[in-house]
């Protein structure tokens, strides 16, 4: 899901903070996943690419087993429960294929997957009501999400990059940015999302 960034990084000083973010990587897995994402592009797709991106995100969210409201669908959530908001772009559309996976099949029927309202929920009361997990845990799902849905856009040659910085993985850069992008990936590893390969 789209975020506000918390701190922008200039363009000019891009490079040296992605520098510096794959110099405090000291895991080699991690290292290869931050390489991964880093060969993508910082600009998020446009015109025709971002709807050819749309269409291979639908389909790759289908194959986990989401079901997709038909176009034109009116949707208070990006995911009420029973469907995903197909009207989206990628990112967001891999996102939250990656929440769906992460879900045990309880959340999965909950509004936003029980963690609340996200971003662009347009009833954030009923998402309100409808999360079911402490904030802490909310917010651990929400990385684990976001990273894989990033891994997930570079795999598929989608700008992974833009995702990467929108979804502020370089806050921290000085401190503990690395470190939780590892933990992450751990995470991911541990429950067989994420094979490196």
């Amino acid at each position: 899901m789209p975020l506000t960034i918390l701190t922008p990084i200039p363009a000019d000083q891009l490079d040296d903070a992605l520098d510096l973010f794959g110099a405090r990587l000291t895991d080699p897995t991690a290292r290869s996943a931050f390489a991964l994402i880093r060969a993508t592009s910082a600009d998020r797709a446009q015109s025709a690419a971002a709807e050819r991106d749309r269409l291979i995100a639908l389909a790759f969210a289908c194959r986990y087993g989401m079901a997709v409201h038909p176009p034109g669908t009116e949707c208070a959530y990006n995911w009420d429960g029973a469907a995903l908001d197909g009207d989206t772009e990628a990112y967001v559309i891999l996102h939250e294929a990656a929440h769906f996976v992460l879900a045990p099949p309880e959340r999965r029927a909950l509004i936003d997957f029980g963690l609340g309202p996200g971003p662009d929920t347009c009833d954030r009361a009923g998402a309100e009501r409808a999360a079911s997990l402490p904030i802490l845990e909310r917010e651990a799902d929400e990385a684990a999400a976001s990273l894989l849905g990033i891994l997930w856009e570079a795999r598929l040659g989608q700008p992974a990059l833009a995702s990467f910085l929108d979804q502020n993985w370089l806050e921290g850069l000085e401190r503990s940015a690395a470190a939780h992008f590892t933990a992450m990936l751990r995470r991911l590893i541990e429950a067989n999302l994420w094979s490196g390969a």
